[in-house]
């Protein structure tokens, strides 16, 4: 670049600056008084040559300035986020991108900025400008270039700061922002948009879905007709006719706890940029509605108050609780009205309104002719049609009213002889190896670490007689519990000698859980460090209420970014290693489980998974799905090339749009240059106003006048000035 010349006045002072103050004072102080005494004409010509030799002594210099002109700098902001991935868009870019990177525009440079999404808020240009000018000196700052689709969620109404400079050099007031659009025209864009949705709805109830289908583009308009398909999990789809522009509300049955997904998709409008956004994949968690639980406490014991609490502090627990203080046989004709109790309601209970209850829990529960056969026999009938029941047993289980010898007894896991199964001695509760694996029991808070794995039926481990070992993470002891003769279904924990502790079983539709010790409550008392009772205790009672997350059995799956993540999780000892993965398009393939090593009874597996819709995972037995999850869903909400969302502020700038084409092969770069004139943009070009920015190289300073000049411009006033004097009349 060629060097500039500039010239500028500057002063050096031939006296100080108080003499010269002084000096100036002085001369206008007399020429006052000379105006007032003596001939005005007079006074001034002397106060004009005050002037000339107060200027001469203020000592003015010629400053001549050497400088180098600076090239100045546009940003060239390439947009890479995920709707630029839409067909050639990021060639596109990246090519337009190149050449106006590598154009030769004297007196102009570009900073390339590559923008890519934040993964939730979608494509935020204003704000990588912002953050980009920040580090580029202002007076060098000539403007910018958006390389993008249009599709921007951060556009401003009013020119930002950053386009409006402090001192700007040139006759223009902003900054131009110039827009590259990476197609070769406005597109049609079709996309389905979820209104309302609820994340939970109840099981056995109908959830409503509120959508609807918006058309945008050349042509568009809305009442137009189209089809909705509807797919819950592995259903078969079904149709639902819609209209553009109209709400639409789908109704959805949820017909069990758990993970719903509901796949919705829309017809494709003819000629629009891409059908990504015309479906998606709602997930809905179907959660029970308010659990009803029966708790029957038998004499009063201490655990009573631990089961109370904890289900109280369940919200969504209805709990009814009754505690037999009087059994029939303590009858000592007190009449009814002078005792503060109330009958045991036992028709209403257990023949009325038992298939009410989710739960029944009986605590200590001794029987001595308070429930007649029918219904025990109701109680029976209650699990086996998929009802939950808990026992926790003590020393009534093997009394004379046991309910081991009742219906309810058939229903059992366990059966105690009444011959010398109570054990009184110190014990720690341990797991076995299926409690090890069962979700029930699975890492529970304090477990054991380290310790020999005992066999699935309970038996310890050699020389293991306390069941834990002081100082390994073991729970607080227990005194008591009973030891059966016979089991059946799942052992979770052991007590003293190896004895089952906690059995899990299910009864048909129903399931089971009997507590052989009564001493859990020990637990909440931190009994020699105590142990997980509330835990525990939740545990079981979910898992009797059918938990999905607490199933023993359980195949889970997941989608993110194109890998599909399978886990299946079993208490048995030869579980299933292959799993049926079908693809939203029907195609099926068999994938192999591997054991995880860090996670006993865990297998999982994973596999690329491009497809958008719902995929089906099956061990044969259980049934899953998945399905992608959208990273950003504004993003992918309108995929459309378009200069609707920034033809407005870049117009206020002054700057063009331009539109490159659908090819890398075909690109319209328009050229780019500095301003000669207010106009910025062109057909085929675009240009950045003159900045002036400039570097000094040198400086020399020279008088402003010879001093000559000064005493000819002096000497003449004061001559004149000494002639008018000498005329005045005296």
């Amino acid at each position: 670049m060629t060097d500039l010349l500039s010239h500028s006045v500057t002063f050096e002072p031939l006296v100080p600056l108080w003499l010269l103050a002084a000096l100036a004072v002085l001369a206008l102080v007399l020429c006052v008084v000379g105006l007032l005494r003596a001939s005005p004409s007079g006074a001034l010509l002397r106060f004009g040559a005050a002037l000339v030799i107060l200027t001469w002594l203020a000592g003015p210099q010629r400053l001549h300035e050497n400088s180098h002109p600076l090239p100045q700098t546009a940003l060239l902001l390439v947009d890479h986020s995920g709707s630029m991935s839409l067909g050639q868009r990021n060639a596109i870019a990246r090519q337009a991108a190149d050449i106006l990177a590598h154009a030769q525009a004297p007196g102009l440079e570009f900073r390339t900025v590559n923008v890519r999404e934040n993964g939730h808020d979608g494509t935020r240009l204003f704000e990588a400008l912002d953050q980009a000018a920040a580090d580029i000196p202002p007076a060098r700052f000539a403007g910018a270039v958006m390389l993008t689709d249009g599709q921007n969620l951060d556009t401003p109404e009013t020119i930002p700061d950053r386009l409006r400079p402090a001192g700007n050099g040139s006759h223009h007031t902003t900054l131009p922002l110039h827009v590259l659009l990476s197609a070769k025209g406005e597109e049609t864009d079709r996309r389905l948009e979820v209104l309302e949705a609820p994340p939970y709805a109840i099981a056995g109830q109908d959830a409503h879905l509120r959508v609807r289908v918006q058309d945008a583009g050349p042509g568009t308009h809305d009442g137009t007709p189209a089809t909705l398909s509807v797919r819950v999990n592995g259903e078969a789809a079904r149709t639902v006719p819609v209209q553009t522009g109209t709400p639409q509300d789908i109704t959805v049955h949820v017909a069990h706890p758990g993970q719903l997904l509901v796949s919705l998709a829309v017809s494709p409008l003819e000629g629009e940029v891409s059908t990504i956004n015309n479906q998606t994949v709602v997930t809905i968690t179907g959660i029970r509605d308010r659990l009803r639980v029966l708790l029957v406490s038998g004499t009063p014991n201490q655990g009573e108050r631990v089961w109370r609490r904890l289900l109280k502090a369940d919200p969504a627990v209805d709990l009814i609780h009754f505690t037999i203080l009087r059994p029939p046989e303590k009858d000592d004709g007190t009449p009814l009205s002078d005792l503060a109790l109330i009958a045991f309601p036992v028709r209403e209970l257990f023949q009325e309104k038992i298939r009410q209850f989710d739960l029944i829990i009986l605590d200590g529960f001794e029987n001595r002719h308070i429930l007649p056969r029918l219904y025990l026999e109701n109680i029976a009938d209650f699990v086996r049609q998929g009802g939950g029941l808990l026992l926790t047993a003590g020393p009534e289980f093997v009394g004379p009213g046991s309910l081991q010898d009742t219906p309810v007894g058939d229903v059992l896991p366990a059966h105690v002889p009444f011959e010398n199964s109570i054990i009184t001695q110190r014990f720690r509760p341990t797991l076995t190896a299926t409690g090890r694996r069962h979700p029930v029991t699975a890492a529970l808070p304090g477990a054991p670490q380290g310790l020999p794995a005992p066999s699935a039926n309970g038996a310890p481990p050699p020389g293991d007689t306390d069941g834990a070992t002081e100082g390994t993470g073991s729970w607080g002891p227990w005194y008591r519990a009973l030891r059966p003769d016979r089991t059946h279904g799942e052992v979770l924990m052991n007590g003293p000698d190896g004895a089952p502790l906690l059995l899990l079983d299910h009864v048909d539709r129903g399931r089971v859980a009997l507590l052989l010790s009564d001493q859990i409550w020990l637990w909440s008392r931190g009994e020699g460090g105590g142990g997980p009772q509330a835990e525990l205790l939740r545990r079981i009672s979910h898992w009797l209420m059918k938990e999905p997350e607490l199933e023993e059995e359980q195949l889970a799956a997941s989608l993110s970014d194109g890998v599909l993540s399978i886990t299946r999780h079993s208490v048995s000892n030869d579980p299933a290693n292959t799993v049926s993965v079908t693809a939203p398009s029907g195609a099926t393939q068999t994938v192999t489980l591997h054991p995880d090593a860090q996670d006993p009874g865990t297998f999982r597996a994973t596999l690329p998974a491009m497809e958008n819709g719902i995929w089906q995972i099956s061990d044969g037995t259980h049934t899953t799905y998945a399905a992608p999850v959208q990273a950003d869903p504004a993003e992918f909400a309108t995929l459309r090339a378009t200069a609707s969302k920034l033809d407005s502020i870049t117009r206020q700038t002054g700057g063009g749009v331009f539109w490159l084409g659908d090819s890398p092969d075909t690109l319209h770069v328009p050229s780019a240059r500095v301003a000669s004139s207010s106009d910025l943009h062109g057909a085929d070009w675009l240009a950045f106003p003159a900045r002036g920015a400039h570097t000094v190289t040198g400086r020399t300073a020279a008088p402003l006048l010879p001093t000559w000049v000064y005493l000819l411009l002096a000497l003449p006033l004061i001559l004149s000035a000494w002639w008018r004097e000498g005329r005045r009349p005296r």
